[in-house]
């Protein structure tokens, strides 16, 4: 309490219990006492009995007095900090600062001198070592001060980062194992300006402020914890992070990132979830201006494009394409936009591997994913499109002609071998179950079971997929797609995959009720979740089985008989003879 009264030659309590312990007058002590230590103002003198005679303490007023020269000492440093030259005031704050400093562990005075530090753009070192050695001291001081002591503590400031990393991990994981199954609000639903409004992007902006030195730690972490993981979220927040920055012109870091207009127009795009011709020449600009001897920029740009959000837009994008090409009766190597979608998609799920390896070279493009993989695609959309024609004409002996459910061998092997054509047609998939189309979903389902990584069993296509299929509802009640859903595609991984397990549960339970009872009873036998499963698959099958039992029809009641309410006939009177 008393901490550094004595450095300045201030009287403090240990003064006080010296003076009593060896003086023969302890009344006269503590009045002498009283008189040096006391405001220094002769009119206060006379009027302090008044006090006495209202039974206000003095330590009440003291306190009162004390707290009111704080404030103006803090009103009075702000507007130092704030006018004149940047020398002269620097100096002023210094000055104020040497001399406040020994009261730092005061918790009177102790704002006083967080204040001061606070507004110096450099605090001396040794008082910054000072600080970071004391834990009360470190918790209690502004951001401004932590930042100048992270920029050389890069462990430190890795300490203070990591729970807001692991929390926006967290976060983002929670919103994919939603149980609110909608396609109007998704894991994609929120736009960039709200995603950066999160905690943990706004927290870090703060943390960071206009140090790039910090930016540059974060963005390190954030690579390294990529490569670690694979998780794909990192590269989310790259990108947030950045435009977090932008949105608070914080010029002296987004003038130095190289990065910062082509994130800018990606994030326009992601916004419309479509990139329109003129900002795909803007990107293609920026691509094609990385100059020779800069690769290493490559590296930041394929993590901007491996953020989900940035690969859901240009997939939207290419299949919006595809059927453009359909009806201007083009094929896809003759779109630079559509070929430049395929450009930006390569560069982004090839990030891993960039990084990874170091070298800063753009991953050359399958021409077969142009030539073949496409036009394939194209082809199944040509097919909805006579199907669909075929069926509103006037129909003759030979009837309707059937949906065709023929695959080309081709496409199962493109689904599995490579990575870009993979993403296409799982957002395909996810295209024609949003159109309601169970021909086309029931025709391409067989190939989902194996793809390449595995990626029809992510939690982000899952997300997708899951909530398209409610708008199959009424489908759920046929045994043909129950089965090749479930039975075919679902189930065989569930129980090797816990992600996939949690997803059919999810989907169950808003779907439960369009599900015949056989079928649901089929399932409900099939995903009861083994006995290592983690907690929150085990609450997902709980709330399930809670839901099924208050469906079960009520127990027939007892076979007591009602009493008859019909009276009895009276009985008929033999003929009289005549």
């Amino acid at each position: 309490m008393f901490a550094g009264l004595q450095d300045l030659g201030v009287a403090n309590g240990e003064d006080l219990k010296e003076t009593l312990t060896n003086c023969t007058e302890p009344l006269k002590a503590i009045e002498q006492f009283q008189t040096e230590n006391g405001i220094l103002l002769p009119t206060l003198q006379s009027a302090l009995p008044f006090l006495d005679l209202h039974g206000t303490p003095r330590l009440e007023f003291h306190q009162s007095v004390f707290d009111e020269l704080r404030e103006k000492l803090l009103e009075r440093v702000s507007a130092i900090a704030s006018e004149g030259k940047a020398e002269e005031r620097y100096k002023k704050l210094e000055d104020l600062l040497e001399k406040s400093f020994p009261l730092v562990k005061a918790p009177s005075i102790q704002p006083v001198v967080m204040c001061v530090m606070k507004h110096l753009p450099k605090v001396p070192e040794k008082k910054l070592k000072l600080v970071m050695a004391d834990k009360d001291l470190y918790k209690a001081c502004a951001v401004e001060v932590k930042r100048q002591i992270w920029q050389d503590n890069q462990a430190l400031f890795g300490d203070e980062v990591s729970p807001l990393l692991k929390q926006y991990i967290l976060e983002k994981e929670n919103a994919l194992f939603s149980c609110d199954l909608s396609v109007l609000h998704n894991f994609f639903s929120p736009t960039p300006k709200m995603r950066r409004q999160g905690e943990v992007a706004q927290k870090l902006t703060q943390m960071i402020g206009k140090n790039v030195k910090l930016y540059d730690m974060v963005l390190q972490f954030l690579r390294t914890l990529f490569l670690r993981t694979r998780n794909v979220h990192y590269c989310t927040l790259r990108a947030e992070l950045l435009m977090s920055l932008h949105d608070l012109d914080i010029s002296e870091i987004c003038s130095v990132d190289p990065c910062h207009k082509f994130t800018w127009c990606l994030d326009a795009c992601i916004r419309e979830r479509f990139v329109d011709n003129k900002r795909a020449r803007e990107l293609q600009g920026f691509l094609d201006g990385v100059k020779k001897g800069q690769e290493q920029v490559l590296g930041d740009l394929s993590m901007i494009l491996c953020d989900p959000f940035a690969i859901n837009t240009l997939a939207l994008s290419t299949i919006r394409h595809l059927q453009e090409l359909i009806g201007q009766d083009m094929l896809p190597r003759e779109s630079p936009d559509l070929l430049l979608l395929l450009r930006m998609l390569t560069l982004g799920q090839g990030a891993w591997d960039m990084i990874d390896s170091q070298i800063f070279k753009e991953p050359r493009m399958e021409v077969d994913l142009i030539t073949r993989f496409l036009p394939l695609l194209m082809s199944f959309v040509v097919d909805d499109y006579t199907f669909t024609v075929d069926q509103k004409l006037p129909s003759e002996d030979k009837g309707p002609a059937p949906y065709p459910t023929a695959i080309p061998e081709v496409f199962p092997k493109f689904m599995q071998e490579h990575r870009i054509a993979c993403e296409i047609g799982l957002y395909y998939v996810l295209h024609i179950t949003k159109q309601r189309n169970k021909n086309a979903l029931l025709r391409l389902l067989p190939t989902l079971g194996e793809t390449f990584n595995e990626l029809a069993f992510s939690d982000i296509f899952l997300h997708l997929f899951t909530s398209n299929l409610t708008l199959l509802g009424d489908e759920f009640a046929q045994e043909e797609f129950c089965t090749s859903l479930f039975d075919d595609f679902f189930l065989p991984t569930c129980l090797r995959k816990e992600n996939v397990h949690r997803h059919i549960l999810r989907l169950l339970l808003h779907l439960h009720h369009k599900v015949t009872p056989a079928k649901l009873e089929s399932l409900q036998k099939s995903l009861e979740p083994p006995k290592q499963s983690g907690e929150a698959l085990k609450e997902l099958y709980n709330q399930l089985s809670e839901k099924l039992e208050l469906r079960k029809p009520s127990p027939v009641q007892g076979a007591t008989e009602t009493p008859s309410v019909d009276l009895p006939l009276p009985a008929a009177a033999p003929p009289t003879s005549l």
